[in-house]
C-alpha cells in the first residue's frame, strides 16, 4: 500500500498537478464532500489527472464511444436505477463494461445502495468505490470547485501582497529594498496583509489569487527587529487569508538616467501563469513616501475599473483646449470690424 501522491511539473516557472492519488482526494476533501469510502483500499491503478468528471450512463448500456474512463466516474439516480432494472447475469455484464479500461476511482451520489457486483468487479480492477450523501448536481459542481482549485497552474515568488482600500497590491524587487517596511507601514494605516515574503499564486480561470504559505502566514521579518505576529499586533482585521492581485508595484533603485514613466497614458502589463496583469514601475530612494503612492496606486486602480483614467482625461481636456484655442485663433485673424 503505498503512501498519498501529488506529482507536479514545472513548465515556465508555473508549477502544474499531474497525477492525484485518490487516497490523497479522499483525505482531503472527505469531509467537505461528504464521502465515505465503500472499497477497503483506497489504492488505484489510475491516479486522477484531470477536473473534469464523467457520467457512464451510456457505457453501462453498452456504449462505448466517448467513454471518458480517465476521469473520475460518476453514479447518479439513473445510472443506478438502470442497474436495479436488470437481472443478475446482465446487470453484471453492464458493470463489467466500465471495467473495460483503467479507472481512478467511481463514487455514488444521493447515497444510494450499490450493487454488490460493483463493488466486487472494483476490487478486482483495484478501482475504489467512493460514496457522498450529496444529490449529483451539488455533489459535481462541488467536486469540479475543488480539483480545478488542485490542478490550477501555481507559481511562487518573493514579495508582499496587501489588500489596499480592496485592490490587491503585490510588491516586489530586489531583496532588502524595503517590501516589508511598506507593507507594515500599509497594516499601520488600516490596510490588510495577506502574504510577506514568499506569495503563492494560484490562476483560477483569467483571475491570479495570491495567499501565504501556511506556516509563514502573517508573518513578517523586518530588518532590525526580527519576526513580527501582524495579527497579533494589529488585530484580526490587519490580514487576510487570501486576495485577487490587480496591480504589481514592482520597486527599483532611483537612476537618475532611466526614462521613467511620466503620463500613464498606456498601461504597463506582465505576464504571469498566462493572465496579463497591470505592472508599475516606481523608483525608491531615501525619503520617498511609498505608502502614500501605494495608497493612490490603489484608488487610481478602481477609477480606472469604473472607465475614469485621469491621464486620458487630462490629455482629452489638453487636446479640446488646443482645438478650442486653434478655432478662436482663426475667428479672430478675420474679425476686422
Amino acid at each position: 500500500m503505498t503512501g498519498p501522491r501529488l506529482k507536479r511539473i514545472t513548465c515556465r516557472g508555473a508549477t502544474v498537478v499531474k497525477e492525484y492519488s485518490v487516497r490523497q482526494f479522499f483525505e482531503e476533501y472527505a469531509e467537505d464532500l461528504k464521502l465515505e469510502k465503500l472499497s477497503d483500499d483506497l489504492s488505484s491503478r489510475l491516479d486522477i489527472t484531470t477536473p473534469d468528471v464523467h457520467r457512464p450512463a451510456f457505457a453501462l448500456t453498452g456504449f462505448m464511444e466517448n467513454y471518458l474512463h480517465e476521469r473520475i466516474q460518476i453514479l447518479g439516480e439513473t445510472e443506478i436505477l438502470y442497474l436495479r432494472s436488470l437481472d443478475n447475469g446482465r446487470q453484471r455484464d453492464s458493470i463489467r463494461r466500465l471495467f473495460s479500461e483503467k479507472l481512478c476511482c467511481i463514487i455514488v451520489t444521493k447515497g444510494l445502495d450499490v450493487p454488490g457486483d460493483l463493488l466486487s468487479l472494483a476490487a478486482e480492477n483495484g478501482v475504489p468505490v467512493l460514496r457522498t450523501s450529496m444529490a449529483t448536481t451539488e455533489f459535481i459542481h462541488a467536486l469540479t470547485g475543488q480539483l480545478d482549485f488542485v490542478f490550477a497552474p501555481r507559481t511562487m515568488i518573493h514579495g508582499s501582497l496587501v489588500d489596499v482600500y480592496g485592490v490587491g497590491l503585490l510588491f516586489s524587487g530586489r531583496s532588502a529594498i524595503g517590501k516589508s517596511e511598506i507593507t507594515l507601514d500599509l497594516v499601520e494605516r488600516g490596510h490588510r496583509l495577506v502574504a510577506d515574503d514568499v506569495v503563492e499564486i494560484v490562476r483560477h480561470g483569467d483571475v491570479l489569487i495570491g495567499r501565504g504559505r501556511e506556516h509563514l502566514r502573517h508573518y513578517m521579518e523586518i530588518r532590525g527587529i526580527g519576526i513580527i505576529n501582524v495579527m497579533d499586533i494589529f488585530g484580526i482585521r490587519a490580514v487576510r487569508i487570501q486576495k485577487r492581485i490587480e496591480v504589481i508595484v514592482r520597486l527599483e533603485d532611483y537612476d537618475p538616467g532611466k526614462d521613467w514613466e511620466r503620463l500613464g497614458l498606456d498601461d504597463q502589463n506582465t505576464e504571469m501563469l498566462g493572465v496579463e496583469i497591470r505592472q508599475l514601475i516606481i523608483p525608491i530612494f531615501p525619503g520617498k513616501n511609498i505608502t502614500v503612492i501605494a495608497e493612490s496606486i490603489a484608488l487610481n486602480h478602481m477609477l480606472k475599473v469604473y472607465g475614469i483614467d485621469a491621464a486620458k482625461k487630462l490629455n482629452q481636456q489638453l487636446t479640446n483646449l488646443m482645438d478650442s484655442d486653434r478655432k478662436t485663433r482663426k475667428y479672430l485673424k478675420y474679425d476686422i470690424e
